[in-house]
């Protein structure tokens, strides 16, 4: 289990790697306005977890079946978080409202957490509710709408919380590496093989296209899970799942600069709340770190 020391390190990793998350939604909607969406997710985790496996190799081999099975086992689960996030992605009337559904899983993670033996600190069930009312401030101005779309980013929602409370566990005894490389295959070989019976493959495509797709398999895939990853195997889910609940302010913030988005004053408020949140959850990491 990871000590107490190592909790300053795991939020580095896991904050880095929420910035990378959020440029992962920049160079996403770039690519799937040209490009079949589950083949992108195939192709984006397939290649992604291919780069990392020279580096994860000499592990994968010492690997015991139990193991495989254990890596298996969240993979098949993610895979399921991801399909039906890319189906909410395509199909939700309301994309502010989807994404908060989709991000209800900050929520959830905790409670899941206690079943395999963790037991949140008091700061984290209080910060809970401020980092929900605060992604509400984000997402929830437009008009509240249910579909399939909606229904589909819920739905991801509860599997992504039990898919990151069991990678979390998993990376505390399976090599980093490893698991992260074995894990994106995963996802990328099911996404495949759903996209070739439903979807229509098309390669002819613009040369922007693939440098898109370069950054997101590179930067948002490879460099964002393997960092996730390692930081999930240095500090318990329930506190860890608070700091990439920061993901939808950077996503926000980048919307902005790139695509020219602007945020009102209540987008502004909920972007407050949720760093507040996250800050009261690691106050006694960062009252240590103050003190030397």
């Amino acid at each position: 289990m990871p000590t107490h020391s190592h909790t300053w390190r795991a939020d580095l990793y896991l904050l880095v790697a929420t910035l990378l998350a959020g440029l992962g939604w920049i160079f996403s909607k770039e690519v799937v306005a040209v490009w079949p969406p589950l083949l992108f997710l195939g192709v984006r985790f397939f290649l992604g977890g291919l780069l990392l496996l020279p580096f994860a190799w000499s592990a994968v081999q010492q690997l015991k079946d139990i193991e495989f099975k254990i890596i298996l086992r969240v993979g098949l689960i993610f895979s399921l978080g991801m399909v039906l996030w890319i189906w909410g992605l395509t199909h939700a009337k309301q994309l502010g409202v989807g994404a908060f559904l989709n991000t209800l899983a900050i929520v959830l993670v905790p409670v899941i957490a206690m079943a395999y033996g963790e037991r949140p600190s008091v700061l984290v069930w209080l910060a809970l509710p401020l980092s929900v009312l605060g992604m509400a401030c984000l997402f929830l101005e437009s008009h509240f709408a249910l579909g399939m779309g909606e229904l589909a980013f819920l739905g991801a929602a509860v599997v992504f919380a039990l898919s990151f409370t069991l990678t979390s566990q998993a990376a505390y005894h399976l090599p980093i590496l490893a698991l992260t490389s074995l894990q994106l295959m995963i996802v990328g070989l099911v996404s495949l093989v759903l996209s070739a019976g439903l979807e229509t493959w098309n390669f002819q495509q613009p040369a922007s296209l693939w440098l898109w797709l370069a950054l997101s398999i590179v930067v948002s895939t490879c460099g964002r899970f393997l960092l996730q990853i390692k930081g999930q195997g240095l500090a318990p889910a329930s506190h860890a799942i608070l700091i990439l609940s920061l993901e939808p302010v950077w996503v926000a913030i980048m919307a902005a600069l790139w695509f020219g988005e602007s945020m009102s004053a209540v987008q502004l408020i909920g972007c407050v709340l949720i760093f507040s949140a996250v800050l009261m959850s690691r106050w006694k990491v960062i009252w240590q770190l103050l003190k030397g």
